[in-house]
């Protein structure tokens, strides 16, 4: 009965129950943390373990690599247009979603399906359909006549070769990490679309506002918090993802068309062995991300409040 008693108080049974989640951060997240930060001012590598503090050489060293400095415009680039379509394609989505129509469960089902299946297994069967030789998307245009004929709108080539041309590989990586990001951007907003009072929308109706005011001057207001939240999540996934790009490209063609730092850090740290700069390179993440957490959260709650 004492026992019990304890536990009933929030004092006690609040850090219980918070302790459990505090040791998985610390171990998964804060652990490699404090390692990457240690590791980052050293000379670390996997042939030589010893270590020997080097100071900030490592970001000298990295700062002034073009590589490094490709890569992080190609996350930039990676990361804004990413978001800036899954906004886009997430709203319509959930306004298609929340009205009532035959076969509502299995458009839901389609979007969903993504999301839930393993990005690397969703990638490589992205490899396939962006082949160099057996794409199904060459041989649709092949059929429709936009390709592979002197007049073509597309050219005269056979293929498109959409993972050995820069643009197009950027482009490619983009609309599979789009692909994937999709469903969690039209879930979000689903949810924030649902919590509007229809008595709003109805009374803007009847007062003539079309679609688009009812857009602009209400919806979005509304919505705003629930898309920074969208905006946050989706930086944090882009940013630091680098499955689809290393599935597809690994970080080419050449010369480093795709390489995003999160692909960078595994190639120098993991491939190349030399965990001091692997480490030095992913430290550019908390920054950047710690910047923009502050800022949507700053703007979210600002909307909240006003």
């Amino acid at each position: 009965m004492k026992g019990r008693y304890i536990l009933e108080r929030e004092n006690i049974l609040a850090p219980l129950l918070l302790l459990p989640v505090v040791i998985y951060v610390v171990l998964l997240v804060g652990f490699p943390f404090v390692m990457a930060f240690v590791y980052s001012f050293s000379n670390v590598t996997v042939g030589n373990p010893d270590y020997k503090i080097v100071g900030i050489s490592n970001f000298i060293d990295i700062i002034g690599d073009r590589v490094f400095q490709r890569s992080l415009g190609n996350t930039f680039i990676f990361t804004f247009v990413s978001i800036s379509i899954v906004l886009i394609l997430s709203h319509i989505l959930a306004e298609v979603l929340i009205r009532e129509f035959r076969g509502k469960w299995l458009v839901r089902f389609l979007i969903l399906m993504p999301w839930t299946a393993p990005i690397a297994l969703g990638t490589i069967g992205y490899l396939w359909f962006l082949d160099s030789v057996f794409s199904p998307i060459d041989w649709l245009l092949r059929s429709s006549g936009l390709l592979g004929t002197p007049d073509s709108l597309l050219g005269p080539m056979s293929n498109m070769y959409w993972l050995g041309r820069s643009g197009l590989a950027m482009a490619s990586v983009i609309l599979v990490h789009v692909w994937r990001l999709l469903p969690l951007g039209t879930v979000i907003l689903i949810a924030g679309m649902n919590s509007i009072p229809k008595e709003i929308l109805e009374a803007a109706q009847v007062d003539g506002a079309g679609y688009f005011r009812r857009l602009f001057n209400i919806t979005l207001p509304l919505l705003f918090p629930v898309i920074g939240v969208t905006v946050l999540f989706a930086s944090l996934f882009t940013f630091t993802d680098m499955t689809v790009v290393w599935v597809l490209t690994k970080g080419g063609p050449p010369p480093h068309s795709t390489q995003v730092l999160a692909s960078l850090a595994f190639l120098k740290g993991i491939q190349g062995g030399d965990l001091a700069q692997g480490a030095a390179i992913s430290l550019f993440f908390f920054p950047v991300l710690a910047g923009v957490s502050a800022i949507v959260l700053r703007l979210a709650k600002k909307a909240v409040v006003t």
